[in-house]
């Protein structure tokens, strides 16, 4: 194939948009090597772009399931960072459609893992071929035995589904069943389930907890363009549920994200009409800034770095955005929260594991460095991304209980339209 051949067939397969950009960038370059590589150069930048901001249409299942053993209970995985981790876990397979929990490692060769296999709550699993290794475990509330009730969230496109767990010896139903309410956020990708892991340790310190969708995750209401805003626009979805914790009574809100939900929530923290009532965050293995993010997997991937700076052109311009699908460009200064930590007023509890595989701990200690006033970090060194309670339920539930218990006296000096922490970060020693 001639590189003139190459060029015009990128341009012919690429959206309009691309190819307007390829032929503009191309009519400046020199002989048709030139023009070839300016076409590839685009086309990966836009791949990248695109894949950034588009929510994932289907389950992705690339994990090899080697064998199940249904007389010991037990299944042999590909070995990875992820399969070989300690702790129990979800695994899904069918494209969704199947669903086991899988208990701790019984051997690990370095290429096959034998996990004990506790459940298969859908499907069969001796048929499975691939799947996905989850930490979320539990997929509804009834699965930890929890009272619950689907509520709707009147979300500024539309009603979004949410679990709502009362607290411990609180009456389900009961409009005013606390004041002190938590709202929990997941991440990019996945869907509430994968937030169940925290609400007992909400539930057990007396918070109504409330597990939120938000737009574009496949439960609530999609945008127009069916893209993520990487938290500028989803923060309205989680603001909309502490509209409805204030208006059954909260008086006192702590925010939960993980992942991409800790963009979501640092966003509403910022941005709330009731910031003077949300009392505390706490963030798991959290996107505190996607520039740090984007450029790490960038990295991993072996994007060169001209290419991973087109694609921060491509999400944050006001032209080339919408070549992606954009209705509008990503802010990346704004979803800084190290750039813009002075701006924060509630305390925060930070979960990270240094060896997360996916969203940097640089950025979370960044602002732990930069907020010691407000931040209290905990730090994990084996339990890569958002499967802290998975390795160590104990230590996840406990830091966070311990945390809430502290809030009344981390902010009671505060005025209530914009508090600020009177503690620091607390000593190893006081921790849990």
């Amino acid at each position: 194939m001639t590189p003139d051949v190459h060029h015009s067939e990128a341009v012919r397969r690429a959206p309009k948009p691309v190819a307007r950009l390829v032929g503009t960038i191309a009519a400046i370059s020199a002989g048709g090597a030139a023009v070839a590589a300016v076409a590839g150069f685009a086309g990966l930048a836009y791949a990248v772009a695109r894949f950034v901001v588009t929510p994932a249409k289907s389950h992705h299942e690339r994990l090899r399931v080697v064998a199940v053993d249904r007389g010991s209970a037990t299944v042999s995985l590909e070995s990875t960072p992820d399969t070989r981790l300690p702790g129990r876990y979800g695994f899904h397979f069918d494209d969704g459609r199947g669903y086991a929990r899988l208990g701790d490692v019984i051997s690990d060769d370095g290429r096959i893992v034998v996990r004990h296999i506790e459940a298969v709550d859908e499907g069969d699993l001796s048929k499975a071929r691939r799947g996905g290794f989850l930490g979320w475990y539990y997929r509804r509330p009834a699965d930890l035995g929890l009272p619950f009730t689907d509520v709707e969230i009147a979300t500024p496109i539309g009603p979004a589904p949410a679990w709502l767990v009362p607290p411990v010896d609180a009456v389900p139903t009961h409009d005013e069943m606390s004041d002190r309410w938590a709202v929990v956020v997941h991440g990019r990708g996945v869907v509430r389930a994968e937030t169940l892991r925290g609400v007992p340790a909400f539930r057990e310190e007396g918070y109504a907890t409330l597990v939120v969708s938000y737009r574009n995750d496949g439960e609530a209401p999609h945008s127009d363009d069916h893209r993520y805003g990487l938290g500028l626009t989803e923060w309205a979805d989680v603001e909309a549920a502490v509209d409805y914790a204030v208006e059954h009574g909260a008086t006192s809100v702590v925010l939960m994200g993980w992942s991409m939900g800790g963009a979501l929530v640092l966003q509403t923290a910022l941005r709330s009409k009731h910031r003077g009532l949300i009392d505390g965050l706490v963030l798991e293995s959290p996107v505190v800034d996607w520039r740090t993010v984007l450029t790490y997997q960038g990295d991993h991937l072996h994007l060169p770095r001209s290419v991973q700076r087109a694609v921060f052109r491509i999400l944050g311009g006001a032209r080339l955005s919408t070549i992606t699908g954009q209705s509008t460009p990503i802010d990346f200064d704004a979803l800084d929260l190290v750039l813009g930590a002075t701006k924060l007023t509630a305390p925060i509890l930070l979960l990270h594991s240094d060896d997360d595989g996916f969203v940097p701990s640089t950025a979370s200690r960044a602002l732990a460095e930069a907020r010691p006033d407000l931040v209290d970090i905990e730090s994990y060194s084996v339990a890569r991304h958002t499967k802290l309670w998975n390795v160590d339920p104990e230590r996840f539930d406990q830091r966070i209980r311990g945390w809430l218990r502290a809030l009344p006296a981390r902010s009671s000096a505060a005025p209530s339209s914009g508090r600020t922490a009177t503690r620091g970060r607390r000593s190893a020693a006081d921790r849990g």
